[in-house]
């Protein structure tokens, strides 16, 4: 919801910050930092040694920005919607505009390709060319594959082929890391992770609940009803638990102890949250679900991250 004292004369800093708080949290980018040091972390181990520098501060800044189009290219396609749906917040109430927000993903996608030019020595090479691949099928994310009036009916679809994006962007990530890279076992069971970590996100986030439902709102808890979005929920978190543990025996000889602990834990605590929504389905216990699916999907990049960590040489270096 807008903020009742910004008005049009209020700072445009101002305006923008509340747009942020209300559409693209500053709190989501811890998220993002661990998923570009997760990709870091698992491409340098397949070349026998970790560096980490003040380098990789940059690319996790880069890595954020990539998200913040995402966000924005979905303001441009749901615009419409929205102003019937939610004509309170910051956007649609004209506190700021698209164009605002263009100015930012121009930016943004600017800082993006200069920085994997510099990865890439300044020549179209693997980080620059991966960058293209995922903002391409961005692009067609927004155009809804030409398709939207027909997708948009098939919302398990539509969420499918968005996620279709995530593996692409490991692969840039991985390349911004360590250009070059090779689609190692390693590279492609994190792919596969962070392909069911976004989907098992992106159902959670629209399984909603009974006291929230409203006319022109799509909801998985309307399509597959309360205990079968609890299902779905259910099964795509015990994917992602296994595709983690996956992921991380690819990187070790065999599966360390710690590693099955803080998994096992965090999806517990997700199955049960889930469980808890299935019985008392409202709005609380849907942003519990979140919440606990963005825990287990940060324990699992943090455990992969330790787990490159303890089996490769480090190097801390400041630049």
């Amino acid at each position: 919801m807008s903020q009742p004292s910004l008005t049009l004369q209020s700072p445009l800093g101002a305006r923008l910050g509340a747009w942020f708080k209300e559409r693209f949290p500053p709190a989501n980018a811890l998220l993002f930092f661990i998923l570009y040091l997760t990709c870091a972390a698992v491409a340098r181990h397949e070349f026998g040694a970790i560096g980490i520098s003040l380098v990789d501060a940059v690319g996790c800044l880069v890595a954020w920005s990539y998200f913040l189009v995402l966000r924005i290219f979905d303001e441009h396609k749901d615009y419409q919607l929205d102003l019937q749906n939610h004509p309170h917040r910051v956007l649609q109430s004209g506190l700021i505009t698209l164009a605002h927000l263009r100015v930012l993903a121009v930016i943004a996608i600017a800082a993006q390709v200069i920085w994997s030019l510099y990865v890439d020595d300044w020549r179209l090479g693997p980080a620059t060319q991966a960058w293209g691949l995922a903002f391409l099928w961005t692009c067609l994310m927004g155009k809804e594959f030409f398709c939207g009036a027909w997708l948009e009916k098939r919302l398990t679809l539509y969420a499918f082929s968005h996620m279709l994006v995530m593996p692409l962007l490991v692969w840039w990530l991985a390349n911004l890391g360590a250009s070059g890279v090779e689609a190692s076992a390693a590279v492609l069971w994190l792919m596969a992770v962070a392909f069911a970590s976004g989907f098992a996100f992106e159902i959670t986030r629209k399984a909603r609940g009974t006291d929230e439902e409203r006319e022109g709102v799509d909801s998985y808890a309307r399509i597959f009803g309360t205990r079968g979005a609890a299902l779905v929920i259910t099964l795509l978190v015990l994917t992602m638990g296994a595709l983690q543990l996956a992921l991380i025996h690819a990187l070790c000889a065999s599966l360390p102890w710690w590693a099955w602990l803080v998994i096992g834990v965090f999806s517990l605590l997700a199955l049960d949250s889930i469980r808890r929504y299935a019985g008392t389905p409202t709005e609380s216990a849907r942003e519990r679900n979140e919440g606990m699916v963005a825990l287990l999907m940060l324990a699992g990049y943090a455990v992969t991250i330790a787990a490159s960590l303890a089996s490769a040489p480090v190097t801390i270096t400041l630049w």
